[in-house]
């Protein structure tokens, strides 16, 4: 298995390419929600991880320190667009879990050679059960179908976790196929209208750290710029580290809005980051987790909550969405920042919402959880839509 995050040399990369692994490689190329990815064959790689690094690095155009836009490769100059997932057929142990295929998922530097395992793609995992019936690592019996619907059960290596994946499928050639192009809902951020992918993690908390509070408490403070700040540090699908829109005001001294992009912004962000890190147990220095998002309260009736979320230590055009599901985790959890600034949507109401409306750069999202009597996190869940853009072979 791999660290959950390695950097290798450029020369390196370059001397590493003796593998038999065919080159070019069969791929596909999808997204999933607000991601675009790499789909790979986990048979068309080898079976030792740490000799995939090279492979990825060729395939997505990585390091390009000149420019950041990964130009000689699929890659897209920022996180979204930087992600491979490598799928194949669940194990005999897997297959009498009702588990139908088993994904990793990798995030890909842009500027320098990091190949990280540390955490899972949400917007990704949504199209995973899609590339599998595509591939063949699972089918369904046309006859035992009592809808237009079918559920994929994907097993994820990075966060340990099962997540199921519930889709349109037709009938084709004598097989069902995923029918990803009926108009059936939107997703802000993606043009145009899709088919429904239903989401729903399940058992998703302690995705990283074993644990839905790491600390065992809802709310924690750091110490940044020699000042407290409050943050709460949940792990559910993937760890975060959630501070306020105020508190970040107070400590960068504004008293209008925020520049996420501004150098001090920025640095003042990977500061929280990091100490919430450490809180948690989590390597600091590993950038893709804990992830890290501003909460802010509703300033409209179109929704119950708003954020502004980093991915890679950039702002992300929309929201990352195992941020998105750790949100709408921590809403659902008493002391926690979310659960402080959703309290208006709970006010009144005999019967709690299952689903909160999270408002991001690009627009809304709704997420939800489903909470036991115990508190225990039995389910996230989200909508997605997503698209087969292309297959082939891709040279590394």
């Amino acid at each position: 298995m791999l660290p959950s995050a390695i950097r290798l040399s450029p020369k390196l990369h370059h001397l590493h390419r003796t593998f038999t692994t065919p080159n070019p490689i069969p791929a596909t190329f999808l997204r999933g929600g607000t991601s675009k990815g790499v789909f790979l064959n986990r048979a068309h790689l080898p079976e030792d991880q740490s000799q995939w690094g090279p492979i990825f690095l060729g395939v997505m155009g990585s390091p390009d320190t000149a420019n950041g836009l990964q130009i000689n490769g699929m890659g897209g100059g920022i996180s979204s667009l930087s992600k491979i997932c490598v799928v194949g057929s669940a194990s005999v142990e897997q297959q009498a879990q009702g588990i139908d295929a088993e994904y990793t998922f990798v995030q890909v530097g842009i500027r320098d050679t990091t190949i990280d395992l540390s955490g899972n793609c949400g917007n990704l995992s949504s199209m995973v059960g899609v590339f599998a019936m595509d591939e063949g690592f699972c089918s369904r019996d046309p006859c035992a179908l009592s809808g237009t619907t079918t559920t994929i059960r994907v097993h994820n290596t990075n966060t340990n976790k099962t997540i199921d994946t519930t889709f349109p499928v037709t009938f084709s050639g004598g097989i069902l196929r995923p029918k990803l192009d009926i108009p059936q809902t939107t997703m802000a951020g993606v043009p145009g209208k899709a088919s429904q992918i239903t989401l729903e993690f399940i058992s998703p908390a302690g995705a990283r750290t074993g644990n839905l509070l790491p600390t065992g408490k809802p709310l924690d403070s750091v110490n940044t710029y020699d000042q407290e700040i409050s943050v709460s540090l949940v792990d559910a699908t993937n760890p975060t580290v959630f501070v306020t829109y105020a508190d970040l005001c107070r400590v960068l001294r504004l008293s209008s809005s925020i520049d996420f992009s501004a150098p001090n912004s920025r640095e003042l962000m990977e500061s929280i980051r990091r100490a919430g890190a450490i809180k948690m147990g989590l390597d600091p220095n590993t950038q893709a987790q804990p992830k890290i998002a501003v909460l802010s309260p509703s300033c409209d009736t179109d929704h119950d909550i708003g954020i502004h979320a980093f991915s890679m230590g950039v702002l992300h055009k929309a929201v990352p969405m195992t941020v998105g599901l750790c949100l709408g985790v921590a809403a659902k959890v008493k002391g926690t920042l979310a659960w402080d600034l959703t309290e208006s949507m709970r006010v009144g109401k005999v019967e709690e919402s299952e689903f909160i409306r999270i408002k991001h750069p690009s627009g809304i999202v709704e997420v939800g959880a489903d909470v036991g009597a115990d508190d225990e996190v039995l389910k996230a869940k989200v909508v997605r839509t997503g698209r087969r853009i292309m297959k082939g072979v891709v040279w590394w």
